[in-house]
């Protein structure tokens, strides 16, 4: 009888520790699940995250180039002047100013073309992506003393644009 009961009280004690290292064991999984799901979920939140910006890149890129950096001012002019060949118009700046509240950038163009070249160039500065005000526009038509040298069919045009980059951040 002593060895039954030193046998149950063995057995017994044996029964306790093995059920309170599975409860352990449990408790442990569950805090290493939840750890897991949260580092799971927090990964997915990046991925969506990195993909929106994916998305918005393109949306980003055209409204920086809506906006002209002081550093951007060469490459803002020659888009502006890039526009030029396109119609057949001949271009070229005659100054660049900042003004004096230093938000607008001014710039003065010259061109010279054919009436219809000058007016499909005006068109196309007015759809640049920059937001631009034109403060002033000079359109002459060449003298018939000039015309007389050149053997042209349609008559020579100059113009004069005075430009206000409005979309301009220093």
């Amino acid at each position: 009888m002593l060895l039954s009961v030193i046998f149950f009280v063995f057995s017994s004690s044996i029964f306790i520790f093995l059920y309170k290292a599975i409860n352990n064991s449990v408790i442990e999984s569950q805090y290493k699940e939840g750890k897991w799901q949260g580092e799971a979920l927090r990964r997915n939140e990046i991925k969506t995250l990195n993909d929106s910006a994916k998305t918005v890149e393109s949306d980003k890129v055209q409204l920086e180039k809506h906006f002209a950096q002081s550093s951007d001012i060469v490459p803002f002019l020659d888009t502006i002047e890039g526009l030029a060949p396109k119609v057949g118009v001949k271009t070229e700046v005659t100054s660049v100013d900042i003004s004096d509240d230093r938000i607008t950038l001014l710039v003065s163009m010259k061109a010279s073309g054919n009436f219809s070249s000058l007016y499909k160039f005006l068109t196309l500065l007015e759809n640049s992506p920059y937001q631009l005000e034109f403060t002033g526009v000079n359109i002459q038509k060449e003298t018939g003393a000039d015309v007389g040298k050149k053997s042209n069919l349609y008559p020579k045009w100059n113009v004069t644009f005075k430009i206000k980059l409005l979309s301009f951040t220093l």
